[in-house]
């Protein structure tokens, strides 16, 4: 198939070039051309998030990758020519290169190549605004570019500007592995302070007994317009990939004054690279030790299904198998009545909600409540006010239950109170 030309966009007076990006896909084994394209699309956005153009595509059918250039010869030929016509500035491969394929492709089209893996890391780069989500992205990139340091002079001297450039910077990675893997131990244990003292945060919250809900989901599904709607937050929302990496915890609280702890976390996609997946562990970790997860899934995405096969292949990897897991399908107000119904029969005990316009928002309060067993049953408890035990036990009935009746009788505290049923052996005896 020849390379697909398309139209660039002309910059501006006094507003900065945007990069000419070239984006090429293989059709390998048993992989279906629409699955191909589509991922092609997805790899688009994000070539746009990181600051480029699109003006050509390139897609090969082929039983395999070629392990020298990963595209055939031919087409390969192709690409130089069809890049030097289109004035391409960055050539984009939809799947992860070996150090090797990355270097004969580069020499071969004449121009700076990247793979998906690499624009990934790119945008996080670009996105990270805390010392921890920068310590993060640090480490996956200078995992990423450690085996690559062999015969990479080429590469690396180019560093300085444009997509696939950004990160750990020039000064660290014109050096020697040694060196390298230095920083890389510093910044883990920089990271592991982070996990420790999240760890404590966890315990805090846990001895408060207040549950904790985290968003899960695709890039772009809607987590943060939910998140804010459920909190009445103002956190960045947007429709460009990748907006939220650090956690965001906020509180909310339900009509009847109980309260729940919520947790916006950074959006997943297909092929999330494994360094970035290891270096966020202490972030994901807020997933893991969660009480719940809401599993956030754009309902008028066309290839739904692959990318919630994606959360789910990461939850795996970070250890949230078990992890209870509620299915909400979000910008359900972007379907028609026939799309929702045939939803609903495919999926009965789904949830069909709309962060934008509020649809569907008290049922899905009202199932987390449910599934938190936040429900409350109403017992009568007994105290001997000489214990400080007890003592304690009555100030957390106060905190975290509606008291109906306060009565002291021979020398005994009776408390008749409705309790969370999560929290009934906690709290003291029936």
């Amino acid at each position: 198939m020849a390379g697909q030309r398309l139209p660039g966009t002309s910059g501006r007076p006094g507003v900065a070039r945007r990069e000419r990006a070239a984006l090429v896909g293989l059709i390998a084994g048993r992989a279906r051309r629409l699955d191909a394209d589509r991922s092609l699309d997805e790899l688009a956005g994000l070539a746009q998030a990181a600051g480029g153009d699109i003006v050509l595509r390139v897609l090969q059918e082929r039983p395999k990758p070629d392990p020298s250039t990963f595209l055939g010869a031919g087409k390969i030929q192709m690409l130089a020519a069809s890049a030097a016509e289109t004035d391409v500035d960055v050539v984009i491969f939809d799947n992860e290169l070996t150090p090797a394929q990355l270097r004969q492709v580069e020499e071969k089209v004449g121009r700076k190549v990247v793979d998906r893996t690499q624009l990934i890391l790119d945008i996080f780069a670009r996105r990270a605004r805390t010392r921890e989500g920068k310590l993060q992205v640090e480490l996956a990139q200078l995992k990423y570019l450690l085996p690559r340091l062999v015969g990479a002079s080429t590469a690396l001297s180019r560093l300085g500007g444009g997509i696939g450039t950004r990160g750990p910077g020039e000064t660290k990675l014109e050096t020697d592995r040694r060196r390298i893997r230095t920083r890389i131990h510093a910044v883990s244990e920089d990271i592991e302070h982070v996990r420790k003292r999240r760890a404590q945060s966890r315990e805090r919250r846990h001895k408060a007994s207040v549950p904790t809900v985290a968003l899960v989901g695709y890039t772009n599904a809607g987590k943060t317009t939910l998140f804010n709607v459920l909190t009445r937050a103002d956190a960045e929302a947007s429709d460009a990939l990748f907006v939220t990496l650090d956690p965001l915890i906020r509180p909310v609280r339900l009509p009847d004054s109980r309260e729940l702890l919520v947790a916006d976390t950074v959006g997943f996609i297909d092929r999330l690279p494994h360094a970035l997946v290891a270096a966020f562990r202490a972030t994901l970790e807020e997933t893991v030790d969660a009480d719940l997860a809401l599993h956030i899934i754009d309902a008028a995405a066309p290839d739904r299904d692959r990318r919630m096969s994606a959360v789910r292949q990461v939850l795996e990897e970070v250890g949230a198998v078990n992890l209870p897991l509620l299915d909400v399908y979000n910008k359900c107000d972007a379907l028609t009545f026939d799309e929702r119904r045939r939803l609903q029969d495919q999926d009965p005990s789904a949830l069909c909600v709309s962060a934008l316009n509020g649809q569907g928002i008290d049922e899905l309060v009202e199932t987390m409540t449910s599934r938190l067993a936040l429900d409350v049953q109403r017992v009568t408890l007994t105290f001997d006010p000489d214990s400080a035990s007890d003592r304690d036990r009555i100030a957390r009935v106060y905190r975290h239950a509606r008291v109906a009746l306060h009565e002291t009788r021979d020398g005994q505290v009776s408390i008749v109170a409705d309790v969370p049923r999560r929290l009934l052996g906690r709290l003291g005896h029936v």
